[in-house]
């Protein structure tokens, strides 16, 4: 079965993706009647090396998205895959010439079409007489062995743009320009990973992986690697590529040492999340600087991708200071990153948390036996809680994400740990202000927040008594915070149907005689029979509010939980009444 893509056509694809980038940035043109794009103030570059690149689509932003000033002067495109024709290259090699530009510089990927078809066009424009010169560049290091074809074109190629057009903006020559940058490419190496191939629109993926199975050391047209290996945690999977990438045994090594100094390049090979890609650089700077390497500076994004292959490639590009300032040129290129000009290395990475104000002593605290109480009502809920784990989560997969009981389980676990740390706040008031900075400290989620708004809010009435009128103030107040922020109301199928039940039943302790026990078990079936009405419930808030209420046949996960805290406070107040 082919894979699924977002296109007009399967033969218009490279086309019409390089037409969408020039109708979006006024500095770019499309040269007519070739798929190739070009700086438009091409006149303006009279006098100086003009810097061509290319190869096949599929590699966005990689080539395209590199054109511009201090960067690449025009960009020749195959189709996905594959090499640009010959006819397209010299047309552009003519069109840079014919705007008095001083010489052409070819950088071309280590690839057999793209070698022979920048070949045959440089030949045939030096007949004509123009100036160009060629650079193939090629930093793969996945092979420990060197084939007969070299090493492959990889995500350096775009630090080699980056190097160059800071050179041709600064007015330095053809053949000295081709000189530099030759010497630059050969301290330099990228490794690829990836969880899964890509496919070509049309196609089907080049290859297939076990569920528990990663490809290292692949290229970037979907071709496998040159290892395949175990699915493992990304600080042994970096240590892995970082090993492999530095092994003097490896012919294809970049000789990074203690005390080098690098530009380190994380480039998402185009389906990997942003998430996975923060953990991977975080990864690489810290092992690279246990090693102790210098990162000069990192670059992190999407580069030079394989369509929409999950993966990541790691470059390394050995620098001094003069090489720094070439890296650190401004550039008008679109696709190259803000990157700050200081060295990655060396800096403070932590500011120190800011100071808590100090808390005010209440002077109705409860005694020693009421502070004991409340540590049993918190540990039968967090216990309640780490038991529907499960339960809860399967109630919420209707919604999409299935997390509730995670989400309650973690708070229950954060709560157990905070008990185990000391004896919990005597007083009420601040025993809800703890678990309330507490819960959306750890709690995560919109649940966290909620719980944490209603716990603020409620703690504020207890302040100054805690008799069973003000415990139903507290809950009045929490209500009222939770439906301020969150926006929701009685019936809309959340968690506050359960609390907003029990609550009306609670005002009944502002009445005189009023019974704790009575009260509170009407509280608690209360608040049981309305999560249970949920599940006839059309969701009007929260996440579930965007699924059809054909599909959310079971309570909502908040009120279910929310009624068997309730459940559990009761349990231990009978148990201690007894």
């Amino acid at each position: 079965m082919t894979s699924k893509k977002l296109v007009n056509s399967v033969e218009g694809c490279a086309d019409d993706a390089l037409a969408g980038l020039v109708a979006c940035n006024p500095d770019l043109q499309l040269l007519q009647g070739h798929r190739v794009a070009l700086r438009s103030d091409l006149d303006s570059l009279k006098g100086r090396v003009a810097l061509l690149s290319g190869g096949g689509s599929g590699h966005e932003p990689a080539h395209a998205g590199f054109i511009g000033k201090g960067m690449l002067t025009g960009v020749i495109a195959g189709a996905v895959f594959a090499s640009p024709a010959v006819g397209s290259i010299l047309a552009a090699i003519r069109a840079v010439a014919q705007a008095g530009t001083a010489g052409t510089l070819l950088i071309v990927k280590n690839y057999t079409g793209d070698r022979l078809n920048f070949g045959v066009a440089m030949e045939q424009a030096r007949v004509e007489g123009i100036a160009v010169e060629m650079v193939v560049i090629g930093d793969d290091s996945a092979f420990t062995v060197l084939k007969k074809a070299g090493r492959r074109g990889l995500c350096g190629t775009v630090l080699i743009h980056k190097v160059a057009g800071a050179l041709a903006e600064a007015g330095m020559g053809l053949e000295e320009i081709t000189k530099r940058v030759s010497v630059i490419a050969k301290a330099m190496g990228t490794l690829g990973v990836s969880l899964s191939s890509c496919s070509v629109p049309g196609s089907k993926p080049t290859f297939q992986l076990a569920a528990d199975e990663v490809e290292l050391g692949l290229g970037i047209h979907g071709e496998a690697g040159v290892h395949r290996i175990k699915m493992a945690p990304v600080d042994q999977i970096v240590t892995l590529m970082l090993d492999h990438m530095t092994s003097a045994s490896n012919a294809s090594h970049v000789p990074v040492q203690p005390g080098s100094s690098v530009v380190l390049m994380v480039n998402n090979l185009g389906g990997l999340s942003f998430l996975e890609l923060g953990i991977i650089a975080d990864a690489t700077v810290r092992l690279l600087e246990g090693r102790g390497v210098k990162v000069a500076r990192a670059l992190v994004g999407t580069f030079m991708s394989a369509l929409e292959m999950p993966g990541v490639s790691l470059t390394l590009l050995l620098v001094d200071e003069p090489l720094l300032k070439l890296i650190d040129a401004e550039t008008s290129a679109v696709a190259w990153p803000n990157v700050a000009k200081i060295s990655v290395t060396g800096q403070k990475r932590i500011r120190a948390a800011p100071t808590e104000p100090q808390e005010v002593p209440e002077a109705t605290a409860a005694g020693g036996e009421a502070s004991k109480q409340m540590v049993l009502v918190l540990e039968r809920v967090c216990t309640t809680l780490l038991g529907l784990e499960e339960h809860l989560n399967a109630l919420d997969r209707a919604a999409g994400d299935g997390d509730c009981g995670t989400t309650h389980s973690r708070a229950a676990k954060a709560i157990q740990d905070w008990l185990k740390e000391g004896p919990a706040p005597a007083s009420p008031s601040q025993l809800l202000s703890r678990l309330s900075v507490l819960l959306l400290e750890r709690m995560g989620g919109s649940s966290g927040a909620l719980y944490g708004l209603f716990l603020t809010a409620a703690a504020q009435p207890l302040k100054a008594k805690t008799d069973l009128p003000a415990w139903s103030a507290a809950m009045d107040a929490g209500l009222e915070a939770m439906q301020k922020y969150g926006k929701a109301a009685p019936g809309d199928r959340t968690m506050l149907d359960s609390l907003w039940a029990a609550g009306q039943e609670l005002k009944a302790w502002k009445n005189p005689g009023a019974n704790l026990f009575s009260v509170l078990t009407k509280a608690v079936k209360s608040a049981e029979a309305a999560a249970e009405a949920t599940k006839n419930m059309e969701a009007g808030a929260g996440r579930a509010s965007y699924i059809s209420s054909s599909r959310l046949e079971q309570p909502d996960p908040g009120a279910v939980a929310a009624a068997a805290i309730l459940r559990a406070i009761l349990e231990v107040l009978q148990i201690q009444r007894a």
